[in-house]
């Protein structure tokens, strides 16, 4: 993305708070993983989202400052250039690179920190900070009250708010830009291709480990170097672990495999999920179970507008779910008493659905000011994972239907007159997906 972008999302932040704010945005640092081997970085998204700054160890402020055009002074913080470092790890912006490469209006070595901000907040009145690490939790209050603590007796003391970024930059998240959906496309276009792999690999005596790597493989082609979130490749009972992460078994002939994976490209995610039988053939129970998720996301997808409320697309898997379950003879009584009391929850056990972007859960409200639940607008992007699982605990179901996971995961955006299913590619109807099987 272009500089101008990140310098345009600074200004509808800064433009929402008070005067006399400066906002301390942490980046995150790099972790070892073993003695002298770190882990790949990733930088931190809210960090990303306003610097696009991709290294560690960096720091940014915006310091409200009337003569800035644009009301304030971006100042990033980052690692100093470095020769011997540069060949053994990669190059890096330095100070120069900061302002020239990253539209800083003025970068230090992050050495500098303490005494550029402390400077800087003599003359402030709202801290707005962003540190979800707490890097700096044990000397944020210390540099609240250094002006307090330090000026003379007859100086004017500021005494300074402190506030989570997270308020009002949150928000701003929720709604993707073209650029933005256009990254989630690229990021569902390479999963839709790894998930059709993984089907056409799928078999009895295969390990979910190679399952995964298939998935993996098939993604790095796009340029997709890394998941959204660890890959679910889950045969039979293990499906029944929301966050399966294992991937050692060998799949059976009888079994549901559940696969939950999503390509990360770009720093956006994608998140899809589809459950088939490893030999390619549904029993009578497995389709019966899998119908009945398919058409609860259905009913819930169709609703998808503006203006529609989020928890309507909840509500409506809940209702056709459990209205199928007792009709299979896996609930009893009536459907009123089931909704009120909510036994349907003994076999659907989470939540339908969540933002989708820079974070596979992505940030910001499902609640409106008022704390009513949030209305859809165009730009907003979030899955719809209706699922139904009966462990093979659950000795007082017919036996066909224990030890099976069925989850359906859509990624969806909403548009000006509907929604569009990005992930609709992906087979997922009983016939696309005993017929991609077979070949």
């Amino acid at each position: 993305m272009s500089s101008d972008l990140y310098q345009t999302r600074r200004k509808a932040l800064f433009e929402q708070l008070p005067e006399g704010s400066i906002v301390i945005l942490a980046g995150y640092q790099q972790k070892v993983r073993s003695k002298n081997i770190k882990y790949h970085f990733r930088q931190d998204n809210d960090f990303l989202y306003l610097t696009g700054f991709d290294e560690p160890d960096a720091v940014a402020l915006l310091c409200s400052d009337k003569s800035q055009d644009s009301g304030f002074k971006y100042s990033l913080f980052c690692r100093p250039k470095d020769k011997a470092q540069e060949v053994s790890f990669g190059e890096r912006a330095g100070v120069e690179g900061a302002i020239t490469d990253f539209n800083a209006d003025e970068a230090y070595d992050i050495a500098e920190l303490e005494t550029v901000l402390l400077s800087q907040l003599t003359t402030q009145k709202h801290i707005f900070i962003g540190d979800e690490l707490g890097r700096f939790s044990s000397r944020v209050i210390d540099w609240m009250n250094h002006q307090r603590n330090t000026a003379s007796f007859d100086t004017i003391k500021h005494h300074l708010s402190l506030t989570p970024l997270a308020k009002v930059l949150h928000p701003m998240r929720v709604i993707k830009s073209a650029d933005e959906i256009a990254k989630i496309k690229a990021a569902v276009k390479a999963s839709t291709d790894g998930h059709r792999a993984v089907m056409q690999a799928c078999k009895p005596g295969i390990n979910e480990a190679e399952l995964a790597a298939t998935f993996n493989f098939t993604i790095a082609k796009y340029g997709a170097t890394d998941v959204a979130y660890p890959n679910i490749v889950a045969s039979g009972n293990n499906a029944c672990c929301l966050h399966y992460e294992e991937n050692c078994c060998t799949v059976e002939d009888d079994q549901i495999l559940l696969i939950d994976a999503g390509a990360e490209l770009d720093h956006y995610a994608s998140d899809i999920t589809r459950s088939y039988p490893v030999n390619g053939k549904f029993t009578t129970e497995q389709k019966a179970i899998y119908q009945l998720v398919l058409s609860a996301l259905d009913a819930a997808i169709a609703q998808v507008k503006p203006d529609a409320s989020w928890n309507s697309l909840h509500e409506t898997c809940m209702e056709v779910m459990a209205k199928g379950l007792l009709e299979l003879g896996l609930l009893n009584g009536n459907i009123d008493d089931i909704m009120k009391n909510e036994t349907y929850k003994r076999f659907t056990v989470h939540k339908t659905g969540h933002w989708l972007g820079m974070d596979v859960h992505d940030v910001g409200p499902y609640h409106d000011a008022d704390g009513d639940w949030r209305k859809l607008e165009p730009g907003m992007v979030f899955t719809i994972e209706p699922g139904i699982y009966i462990p093979l605990s659950a000795t007082d179901v017919p036996e066909g239907y224990r030890g099976m996971g069925i989850r359906i995961e859509d990624d969806i955006l909403v548009t000006q007159s509907g929604h569009e299913n990005l992930s609709a590619k992906v087979p997922r109807t009983i016939a696309e997906i005993e017929s991609i099987m077979a070949n």
